[in-house]
């Protein structure tokens, strides 16, 4: 079995892997330096867009194709029926056969751009379905030729089982299968398309095994897995969430501006990190810019770096350049008008409070002790009208831009 035990940048990058097994990594590293080897990763459509947690495996199948060998992007269009238990502490709402397949559609695209499906090379990336060889499989079918094969022992050795049975919620036996339905994919893989690596998250470690157990015993061939830590912050806390949720890699959800000052935030020990992970520079240039960010951290050169490389990648450079003009007009330029700004810009800020008034009032006429407290700006009228006194609330855009106190 294969397991990556970090993401330093030398076994992220150059995808080795951690010696669990000499024997299988002997054997399967001199396959995967003399021929191609076809490896893929699962996507349930559990929402209509990927969010920045899905950059990892997403990124581990574009160092894979950049390498020569050939990436799989499975869309679980049957897995996203049942639900993952994997990481979670109960039991997934179970979406309606429309929403998933309006998931799917939304994921499928977003994958496509970051592989290279080009049909003229030889590693061209492949999307597949698993609903395309589940939905013809019936469940008899399934639990002679797939269940016989492993014992129920086995799967409650898991410890995605284990917790959810220690657990006050239990595990359906619509859960408890799940892992059986993605040793399938890997088996179906194996047979129809030569593959012979899964990869994805450490959570997904339960899962993979179950494939290449499965495989081991219905073909006596061999497979592998290939996984990579979950992230977390520096301080401890989820990657990939903001105060107003997770960050999307559909602007419809997470515009451009919000996707860039995620990454800006970053502390200096997530940045240090995250720039071997999620951009394609080489270790020189990496190592020079810390360097570089040491010697004045407030500059940010890590996090400004970083966030540019990473929105170049997921959104483009024409949004990036949209994010970056947008960052500077709130935060560098603070005397820029504010009709300059877009509403888009302005919705998307993140750190400036945004309130709401009636336009129709606005026209109608209202004074700003008023207009504060209506807003709820203040808690109390008196102290609105205080801090007007005395010169604490100015108003921008006043026709020309002048500022009104």
């Amino acid at each position: 079995m294969l397991q990556i035990i970090d993401l330093d940048y030398e076994s992220y990058r150059r995808i080795e892997l951690e010696r669990i097994d000499p024997g299988h990594h002997a054997r399967h590293g001199r396959t995967a330096e003399k021929e191609m080897t076809s490896a893929y990763i699962g996507f349930d459509p559990t929402a209509d867009s990927l969010h920045i947690g899905s950059l990892v495996p997403i990124l581990l199948l574009v160092h894979l194709q950049k390498a020569g060998h050939k990436p799989i992007a499975l869309v679980g269009g049957a897995t996203g029926m049942v639900g993952d238990p994997s990481g979670k502490s109960e039991e997934r709402n179970l979406l309606s056969e429309e929403v998933l397949r309006h998931n799917q559609e939304g994921v499928k695209k977003q994958l496509m751009q970051y592989l290279d499906f080009d049909p003229a090379l030889k590693n061209a990336a492949e999307m597949v379905n698993n609903y395309d060889w589940f939905k013809d499989l019936s469940f008899l079918s399934f639990i002679r030729d797939v269940g016989k094969h492993i014992t129920v022992n086995y799967m409650m050795a898991k410890d995605s089982v284990k917790k959810r049975i220690e657990g006050e919620t239990g595990m359906s036996f619509t859960e408890f299968t799940y892992q059986l339905v993605q040793g399938y994919d890997f088996y179906w893989l194996y047979q129809n398309k030569n593959c012979k690596l899964q990869m994805g998250g450490s959570d997904q470690w339960g899962n993979i095994v179950t494939g290449t157990e499965l495989i081991r015993r219905k073909t006596g061939g061999e497979a592998f897995a290939f996984t990579c830590p979950l992230l977390t912050k520096s301080d401890g806390s989820k990657f990939g969430k903001t105060e107003r949720g997770n960050v999307w890699l559909d602007l419809s959800k997470t515009s451009a501006y919000e996707f860039y000052q995620f990454w800006i935030r970053a502390s200096d020990a997530d940045a240090e990190k995250w720039i071997r992970i999620f951009t394609f520079l080489d270790k020189p240039s990496i190592e020079t810019l810390i360097a570089e960010h040491k010697k004045d951290e407030s500059k940010k050169t890590l996090q400004k770096k970083l966030a540019e490389e990473i929105t170049a990648f997921v959104h483009g450079e024409s949004n990036l350049k949209d994010a970056i003009r947008t960052t500077e007009k709130a935060f560098e330029q603070k005397d820029v008008p504010a009709e300059e700004l877009s509403l888009q810009d302005i919705e998307a800020m993140q750190g400036i409070t945004q309130l709401k008034f009636s336009r129709e009032a606005l026209l109608a006429g209202t004074d700003v002790v008023s207009f504060l407290g209506a807003t709820g700006s203040f808690p109390q009228q008196r102290r609105s009208k205080k801090t007007v006194q005395g010169g604490g609330v100015s108003v921008k855009g006043t026709g020309k831009g002048k500022r009104v106190s």
